[in-house]
């Protein structure tokens, strides 16, 4: 079922007889040496003719021919599977989180990778990551909302460039080039399902060229698609009760990118995109006798569920040229929001008794940024330079906006009904509770919750980058923020390559960097239902200066400051072949995170101390870590010509690990609350440890081989996917999830301009370990949702494509 209109309105434009563009020149071949070590790159330096080869920090470029060699829809999904230090697992169960998943470079938060989409920033999502799911605090770019039809290629910058780009770009940089031909068409068609027999989707993708006149050109795109659920639950109490997989997903998207040059050294452009996607996801299963269920509106239990709606628009105009003495001038104005919804469905607030209702609107979230940018450069002549220096600077002013809207009365309200309390069997204990307030699996954003949050910024970069002989190129940038919440910062960035021959060259980087706390991280407060070993628990997410969080230790947060090293090889050894291995080290000081559930005592002093009844325990952002990460990445390409045909390998590898170097000592205030009730309270606790240093796989590899031969081309990716740890509250209830093989398929038929692929993703039908029983382990959710391939197991689709 179509629920939103957008999605119609798509279809119906998707189907029109209109002109359907295709991509520019060179995004059309496999991803050979030809089409990415002389790719120009515009990420990562402010030059105007550096390749791939050239650049002095490691890059990919990743083309649309690696976008569509899967079955997935999704950027996020696609990208996981070409970039080895790329992490995108799918959570279930975990709130919000099934609509907008976060993607990790690195092993590191989602929110520390920077993403810009033609090389302007993209603006984060409302959403912030509160349960058990990597990228736990976070509120990363939803990837997944820009439409796979309308990207050139994305160019993924393995390194840090704060300095360059300002805060978030610790891990590296995605930027997003948008397709700009004035001609020619594309439209994609797909569907398939899951082997288990769910999951089924279709998606539809076009775009078109138009010329505008000899001066311009106007680039249309757009995608839709369906998505039904995934269900690897297994038997409770008899029956399979619960739902465990992917949500079910409506979506819709379209974009724009135009150029127009009315006079020679001036153009003016601009480009945009809308996004709409309306998920439906499952919460936990409340059984017959859960003292959360009201027998008389659910004799037989319930399974909650969130309905999100999820609108993401951004708009982008500019005006660049030249001025008679050669300054190159871009000036922009940068607008993006992401609005998230939360209606509650097939639930009930228990404290309303027998006559509360079934479905409640709880409220939403909204995230706006309005950015001015002005960039300058010019190519200066030095004598005793090879080449010209390129000298850039440039400025820039932040404007975010955070919204919480509350949801209905009913969605939040706690009356203090008591209830007969049922023991874990469904038994009455001749004991009366106080009923559980709010919608049941999310309990709706209160008035107190909710508020209008603001800051400003400015920031100041200067960026000089030559290439000092022939041999020898040198980059150094420098910034400076000022933020209205928080203070100021200042970064830097040295990076170097020399070419020792044709064949190997070496490439270095040393930069500082930060990210400023978001403001959702900041001012983000809710009460939801957690499970910790197996045992529900509702917990409060507290703003900062909350007086509660407060009394347990909360402080104002701080920018992360980050010290980055990288050192790569650049080999070029025989002709088709390019390998590079880069090692790197990432130190992130006074790191945000999401602190532990704070349990146990927490509810009674909350309630004794605070008046704040029904809450089990608390959590707040702290600047409590330091991390160091180490790691390698190994990628190489090599194109083998045949007499009928090519065959094209492409590799990767990374190697990732994360250690904690220092867990700030608990404030006085959260010790007294420990000392007072006897027991011990950590804010970064184990599990929190082991999300963050083995909660990822520590290692990934695939290889990639497309055989061309006449009219048939056949796409192979092996991937391996390093073991990964899920941690207790104790060690006993760890576990460690073994590494795992996953195979992807396609086979493809060219006739004309038509392409016709048979494929499929994970063929040979790999899950993640099982889930040991005991231990607070839910037996009948048998599989960890930080598996970074999911478990769906295999995925089978056919597609189409015309493109002229």
């Amino acid at each position: 079922m179509i629920r939103r209109p957008l999605a119609i309105a798509v279809l119906a434009a998707l189907a029109a007889p209109v002109a359907f563009a295709q991509s520019p020149a060179g995004t059309e071949a496999s991803p050979t040496r030809a089409t990415t070590l002389d790719t120009l790159i515009v990420t990562g330096t402010r030059t105007s003719d550096r390749t791939v080869a050239e650049s002095q920090s490691p890059i990919d470029i990743i083309t649309p021919e690696n976008l569509q060699a899967t079955g997935t829809p999704e950027l996020a999904t696609a990208l996981s599977r070409a970039v080895p230090s790329l992490n995108f697992p799918r959570p279930a169960i975990t709130d919000g989180t099934d609509a907008v998943r976060p993607a990790q470079l690195r092993g590191l938060a989602p929110d520390q990778v920077l993403v810009l989409v033609n090389g302007k920033r993209r603006h984060t999502t409302a959403l912030i990551n509160l349960n058990g799911s990597q990228g736990r605090g976070s509120s990363p770019v939803d990837l997944n909302a820009i439409p796979i039809a309308a990207i050139e290629r994305v160019e993924v910058l393995r390194d840090g460039a704060a300095a360059q780009y300002g805060s978030d770009a610790i891990a590296g940089v995605i930027n997003v080039v948008l397709k700009g031909s004035r001609e020619g068409g594309s439209i994609v068609g797909s569907a398939g399902q899951t082997s288990a027999g769910d999951g089924e989707q279709w998606n539809l993708g076009a775009d078109t060229g138009i010329a505008l006149g000899e001066a311009g050109f106007l680039h249309l795109a757009a995608q839709g698609g369906h998505q039904d659920n995934t269900n690897r639950a297994r038997p409770f109490n008899g029956v399979v009760e619960q739902r465990y997989g992917d949500p079910e997903v409506e979506s819709a998207g379209v974009s724009y990118n135009t150029e127009f040059s009315p006079a020679e050294g001036i153009t003016f452009y601009s480009f945009g995109s809308y996004n709409e996607r309306d998920v439906l996801s499952n919460g936990y299963f409340r059984w017959r006798g859960d003292n959360r269920n009201d027998p008389t509106i659910y004799p037989d239990g319930f399974l909650p569920q969130i309905h999100n709606v999820s609108e993401d628009r951004a708009f982008v105009a500019g005006m660049r040229g030249f001025t008679a003495n050669d300054w190159n001038l871009d000036l922009s104005y940068n607008y993006g929001q992401n609005h998230l919804t939360f209606d509650i469905e097939n639930t009930l607030n228990r404290s309303l008794g027998g006559t509360s209702p079934t479905a409640f609107y709880a409220g939403a979230l909204e995230t706006t940024q309005n950015v001015l940018n002005l960039d300058v450069n010019r190519a200066f002549d030095v004598g005793w330079l090879a080449y010209p220096l390129t000298v850039a600077f440039g400025a820039e002013w932040r404007g975010e906006k955070f919204n919480l809207s509350p949801g209905e009365p009913g969605s939040y309200a706690d009356t203090g009904l008591m209830i007969p309390e049922r023991d874990g069997n469904g038994n009455l204990t001749g004991n009366m509770i106080r009923a559980a307030g709010g919608a049941q699996v999310f309990a709706g954003f209160r008035p107190g919750d909710a508020g209008r949050f603001n800051r400003e910024s400015y920031s100041f970069y200067l960026d000089l980058e030559a290439d000092i002989t022939e041999r020898f190129s040198l980059g150094l940038a420098g910034r400076t923020e000022e933020y209205s919440d928080f203070g100021s910062t200042s970064t830097g960035k040295l990076s170097a390559r020399f070419a020792f021959s044709d064949a190997v060259a070496l490439r270095a980087t040393a930069s500082t960097g930060f990210r400023a706390p978001s403001l959702q991280q900041q001012h983000f407060q809710s009460t939801a239902t957690n499970f910790i070993d197996g045992v529900p628990f509702d917990i409060v997410t507290f703003r900062v200066d909350n007086p509660a969080a407060i009394a347990l230790g909360a402080e104002p947060l701080q920018a992360e400051e980050s010290t980055n090293f990288g050192l790569g090889l650049v080999l070029q050894p025989i002709d088709n072949l390019y390998v590079t291995v880069d090692a790197y080290q990432i130190e992130i000081d006074d790191r945000i995170y999401l602190s532990e559930n704070l349990t146990g005592p927490v509810g009674d002093y909350l309630a004794d101390v605070h008046g704040i009844f029904n809450v089990q325990g608390g959590r707040y952002f702290t600047n409590a870590l330091d991390t160091r990460t180490r790691g390698i990445d190994v990628v190489g390409r090599y194109s083998w010509p045949t007499a009928s045909g090519s065959v094209d390998l492409t590799g990767g590898y990374n190697y990732n690990k994360t250690d904690i170097q220092r867990i700030a000592a608990n404030p006085p205030a959260l010790e007294t609350v420990a000392d007072e009730y006897g027991v011990v309270l950590n804010r970064i606790g184990r599990v929190e440890q082991g999300r963050i240093t083995r909660g990822t796989p520590r290692d990934k590899f695939f290889l990639n081989s497309i055989w061309t031969l006449g009219n048939f081309t056949v796409d192979a990716t092996a991937t391996r996917w390093g073991e990964f740890t899920n941690f207790g509250t104790t060690e006993a209830l760890d576990q460690t999830y073994g590494a795992k093989w996953t195979l992807d398929l396609a086979f493809n038929y060219h006739l004309d301009n038509w392409t016709f692929t048979l494929g499929g993703d994970n063929v040979l039908n790999e899950y993640p370990d099982l889930s040991e029983a005991g231990a607070g382990t839910r037996t009948w959710l048998p599989y960890s949702t930080q598996s970074p391939f999911g478990f769906n197991g295999a995925y089978v689709y056919g597609k189409a494509a015309y493109r002229w």
